[in-house]
């Protein structure tokens, strides 16, 4: 079981205001930040709920190749809201919301590339 991944992104400040849009509609916000002045090296933002963050990204140089990274969304909607958000934050289409029963008969995912070119997801399995 994973507690946490994080990355390094290309634009610090362009990939925050992507993740801070893009991943609200899922309930996830910036929990904390972690300043270069603190750290001496890099600067972070941890992204979650209260009390649990489990998505980070730092300043730095990007990987190369891209990552892919889901996140659980509690409805339909809420995937719909996700795709909605990041695509008005910069990110670009990689699959619309929509069923993918490839994966199970109630897959219902939306697919988009971040600002380095990430393939971030928002999923569903509800059957409803």
């Amino acid at each position: 079981m994973l507690d946490h991944i994080g990355f390094p992104v290309g634009d610090f400040a362009r990939a925050a205001a992507f993740y801070d849009a893009a991943l609200a509609p899922l309930g996830i916000t910036r929990q904390m930040a972690v300043t270069v002045e603190m750290t001496g090296k890099a600067s972070h933002l941890g992204y979650g709920t209260p009390g649990s963050l489990f998505f980070w990204i730092s300043s730095g140089e990007a990987i190369s190749g891209s990552l892919h990274v889901a996140f659980a969304a509690e409805s339909r909607e809420r995937v719909d809201a996700f795709y909605a958000a990041a695509i008005a934050a910069g990110g670009r289409d990689n699959g619309a919301p929509g069923l993918r029963p490839h994966y199970h008969e109630h897959y219902y995912g939306a697919f988009v590339l971040d600002p380095d070119g990430h393939n971030i997801e928002a999923v569903c399995h509800a059957a409803v």
